[in-house]
């Protein structure tokens, strides 16, 4: 039995220009060798379709230019796939793969969701069916990849699996006829499907022992290229959207032979690796898990180049390496991404070779990155008191903050927001991603309300940009400062300390506004523990049975008294939301929330986060040096002195 190898790769270049689209051929040229498929890397907890925004846009500007030159051989001279075990990309739903059994009863699973029959058991599927009013579902049902094991299974001889998922395959390019923009979740899966219809013709081929599509089987070729003229005509642009449609749409052209197909995928990718990682190695996704899905994102679309002849440069390699050391300092020392934008509790790849498998092995293989904190322009702090060369990796502290340009793609409203690790466990935490169901959920997890960071409640959000106005980086004390107008009326400056021995994170929020408002300082803390309001100005988190618990002090700044009522807790509340973590999308946690309040037209908070062995002490006392207000705190015994200058810096004084 006939069987391929289909690795439905991944592209990158670095290109300008717009690649000139020939002229469709009149009849489908005669089958070229195809393109080596590999197994697909699902996105982060589902789809990327936002509904009522517009959330892909094209790209403009500079681009690399060191691919569009390189341009496909010719038909007779393209590397085909090695013969082998036929495996094709993106069949996996977010969790497994749907079962043979399931897909031959057309029964569709995803996430956590129970399994759902979504068709008569012919083939002949309801493909308006939405039961769990969730666009992510509806987005993957579309996206065919849960026939994935269907596939394979025909590929590999499996005569009833063919007859199967040809006619599921057929049943939708019967019932979503060209063109499927009124349907945004038949939209939003475009490049997904594009990629099973790929495989499902090499599966017609291999299971029939037959180099040349069958004619009864011509409405592949067809589907084909009404995938490839929707994806040329509705580019998403430079995020990892746009990546998936141009490796889709050169995979068409490479399996078709239509290399204008794959000359506009190979310019679009061009354009869009620039973008999509910068010069420092940040991407424009605002979200540190599609930060690590766009690392395999762009090293799919190497093989997809390779995989047809086509020779991918260097501006794709060069930038996945700036992006895998982005990666490794996106790591907390419990080999977590630091959940930030839309981004699931996830671990860290283990990528041989990569500043990542370090980050991911904590410390066990690979080198460590050269620098303890890292700040990209493009709006991320990442820092840490190391990298587990003299304590041990999971001991060490850690710590995320966030400025820049304003949200888009996958990112919350998040600026000056705080995450911290330490003693061995997440100590302040970001309220997660909870998907795109319409239950009222996401804008409160995109809200500034779901961060660390000090919140207007009266007022509307105005999603600001941040800057980073200073910083400085000392052996045990790491100071930042950003600045912004949350909201009409209103400018916030954030200063933050990072101490090392002892562990203290220290932050003066200065906020005025032209209206008296009420202003909160939060702290999201881990589900796992309870948080207890223990005096005006203190509260303390801890987790029955484990020794370490966090005091969340409130400072009087400079003589200023802290109002009875001003330290809260709020926990599981809904109206307004608050005191609440996804850990992913089908998963929502109550957790604590330690809320510092003021209310005035000119406030200043001083906040201290101290993560402390159980029975350790925590005491402090103030005084002013000359214009300098002094801190002198002692942390189960050991005893150090922060200093806040009259210009508003924090500095660890002793």
């Amino acid at each position: 039995m006939l069987k391929r190898v289909l690795s439905l790769a991944l592209i990158a270049a670095g290109v300008g220009g717009i690649a000139v689209i020939g002229p469709a051929a009149s009849t489908v040229a005669a089958d070229g060798p195809g393109i080596a498929v590999l197994p697909d890397v699902p996105e982060p907890e589902g789809s990327q379709f936002v509904p009522g925004t517009a959330n892909y846009v094209p790209v403009t500007g500079k681009a690399a230019t060191d691919i569009r030159s390189r341009q496909p051989t010719t038909s007779t001279t393209r590397v085909a796939g090695a013969s082998g075990t036929y495996v094709c990309p993106g069949f996996s739903t977010i969790d497994d793969a749907v079962p043979l059994s399931a897909v031959m009863d057309d029964t569709f699973i995803w996430s956590t969701y129970a399994p759902y029959k979504v068709g008569d058991g012919s083939g002949n599927v309801n493909w308006k069916l939405n039961p769990h009013n969730n666009p992510s579902w509806y987005m993957w049902l579309h996206s065919l990849r849960w026939i994935g094991q269907g596939v394979t299974a025909a590929a590999e001889g499996d005569k009833a699996a063919l007859d199967h998922v040809t006619a599921i395959v057929h049943d939708w390019v019967t019932d979503n006829p060209y063109s499927w923009t009124v349907d945004a979740g038949a939209h939003e899966s475009t490049m997904h499907r594009t990629n099973v219809i790929i495989c499902t013709r090499h599966a017609v081929l291999a299971n029939l022992g037959v180099q040349t599509l069958p004619a009864e089987y011509s409405w592949i070729d067809q589907a084909l290229n009404d995938h490839a003229t929707f994806m040329i005509n509705h580019w998403g642009g430079a995020g990892n959207h746009g990546t998936d449609e141009s490796i889709a749409l050169f995979g068409v052209g490479c399996t078709l032979n239509r290399d204008d197909y794959m000359l506009t995928a190979q310019d679009r990718l061009g354009k869009a690796i620039t973008t999509a990682i910068d010069a420092e190695g940040a991407t424009n996704e605002q979200s540190t898990g599609y930060a690590q899905f766009n690392y395999s994102l762009w090293g799919r679309a190497v093989t997809a180049l390779t995989g047809c002849g086509v020779d991918p440069g260097t501006t794709i390699s060069t930038r996945r390496e700036l992006l895998a050391a982005f990666i490794a300092h996106a790591t907390t020392p419990q080999a977590n991404l630091h959940q930030i934008g839309d981004t699931v509790t996830a671990k860290t790849y283990n990528i041989a070779g990569t500043p990542m498998e370090y980050a991911a092995s904590q410390g066990k293989t690979g080198t460590a990155p050269v620098d303890r904190v890292k700040v990209y322009s493009a709006g991320y702090v990442f820092g840490r008191s190391g990298w587990g060369t003299t304590t041990p990796f999971p001991q060490e502290t850690a710590y995320s903050l966030r400025f820049g340009g304003r949200r888009a793609l996958h990112g919350h409203v998040d600026h000056t927001s705080v995450t911290y690790q330490a003693r061995g466990r997440d100590i302040i935490v970001d309220s997660g991603y909870s998907g795109h169901v319409n239950d009222g959920w996401r804008p409160w997890v995109l809200s500034p309300f779901a961060h660390s960071t000090l919140t207007t409640p009266r007022l509307a959000d105005a999603n600001p940009a941040t800057k980073l106005t200073r910083y400085t980086v000392k052996p045990t004390a790491d100071f930042f400062e950003m600045s912004d107008a949350p909201a009409a009326g209103v400018n916030r400056v954030r200063a933050v300390l990072v101490l090392r021995k002892p562990d203290v994170v220290v932050t003066l929020d200065r906020v005025s506004a032209t209206t008296s408002q009420q202003f909160q300082t939060l702290w999201h803390l881990p589900s796992d523990q309870t948080a207890t309001v223990t005096s005006r100005t203190a509260a303390v988190a801890k987790k029955a049975g484990e020794n370490t618990r966090t005091v969340l002090l409130q400072v009087p700044y400079r003589g200023a008294v802290v109002p009875p009522g001003s330290t809260l807790v709020k926990i599981a509340q809904t109206a307004p939301k608050q005191g609440w973590v996804f850990p992913n999308i089908t998963t929502r946690n109550a957790a604590p929330t330690v809320m510092f309040a003021r209310i005035g037209k000119s406030v200043s908070m001083l906040s201290l986060v101290i993560p402390i062995r159980l029975n350790g002490q925590v005491g402090y006392t103030t005084r002013m040096s000359g214009t300098t207000y002094v801190i002198d705190l002692t942390v189960d015994g050991v005893k150090t002195s922060v200093g806040i200058t009259g210009g508003g810096s924090l500095i660890r004084m002793s």
